[in-house]
């Protein structure tokens, strides 16, 4: 079998970008899409993360705003800062970087977040509507969204007749990941640390997700021949080829090997990376159409 088509998700997300930006201009000048990053401490990657967020709202046109609160921030207090970005009609999108610290309950701080401002997808509102197929009235969490940008790219819309593998059941990737599969009317299996037998779960997929944290756990004998492969893994590992304290990326897939029997797979990074902050983008937009009572491009 040929070497596996890389599906390049900078590219897909540049693609989404310039959307988004039509789309903002369309709105203008009336509304202009706004959204609010909060970040609690000094979480080195979070604020790589959160700079990246709120530099790509400023390039798509939008009215970004950035609250960084002490790492000792009470609760109350952080909660009083979404209730007045709430109660602000010039911001459509509240993204609250995860994680936070100890003394704050993530969920509540979560659910306190507007649901028609939740453009992260994690309130319980925008749950349930993905869970009992309102996906159109739902805001997405980021990652799985992308991820099936990419899979409708590779196998088109209507996913009849594929048998879809998710290896993680995160509510944050996992869980919605298989609800948008079954959407597309895939038949799909939600596997995880404990399941038995993995790697043969994994070789009956047509579409591997892979989304369990863990550095190239899945090898390249668990891929099916022309299975399309999503590997959504961040992974930081040691790289002393490069020299000494090195380190380099990869996903949760070992891609030489898994590159070898997949027809299409992600790279680590440049795959669902970028798409992840390009559909944030694409869900603040869709928010500020809501907001001004009119109809949302479809991303």
């Amino acid at each position: 079998m040929t070497a596996a088509t890389r599906i390049d998700g900078k590219a897909m997300a540049a693609a989404i970008i310039d959307e988004v930006k039509t789309a903002t201009a369309a709105l203008a000048p009336e509304t202009v899409p706004g959204l609010a990053v909060v970040i609690v401490g000094e979480d080195p990657a979070s604020q790589v993360y959160v700079g990246a967020k709120a530099r790509m709202a400023e390039d798509c046109g939008f009215h970004s705003v950035k609250r960084v609160l002490p790492a000792e921030t009470a609760e109350a207090a952080l909660l009083a800062v979404i209730a007045d970005l709430n109660a602000d009609a010039a911001i459509h999108g509240i993204l609250v970087q995860l994680p936070l610290p100890p003394q704050i309950d993530a969920n509540r701080v979560i659910q306190t977040i507007n649901a028609d401002k939740d453009v992260d997808g994690f309130h319980l509102l925008n749950v349930g509507r993905l869970g009992t197929g309102a996906i159109e009235e739902a805001f997405v969490p980021c990652t799985p969204a992308g991820s099936m940008v990419m899979l409708r790219k590779v196998l088109g819309d209507d996913l009849s007749g594929k048998t879809a593998v998710v290896v993680g059941r995160s509510n944050i990737v996992g869980k919605p990941m298989a609800q948008l599969l079954l959407a597309a009317n895939a038949t799909v299996t939600i596997a995880h640390s404990r399941t038995k037998d993995l790697a043969a779960v994994c070789r009956a997929a047509d579409i591997l997700v892979a989304a369990v944290g863990r550095p190239e756990m899945i090898r390249g004998d668990w891929v099916k021949e022309g299975a399309v492969v999503i590997d959504v893994g961040i992974n930081r590992v040691d790289a002393p080829e490069r020299g000494a304290a090195k380190t380099r990326l990869v996903g949760d897939v070992a891609f030489a090997e898994a590159s070898e029997r997949a027809a299409a797979i992600t790279p680590v990074p440049g795959g669902v990376g970028p798409m992840t902050i390009a559909m944030l983008m694409a869900n603040t937009v869709t928010a500020a159409y809501r907001a001004a009572g009119k109809v949302a491009p479809r991303f």
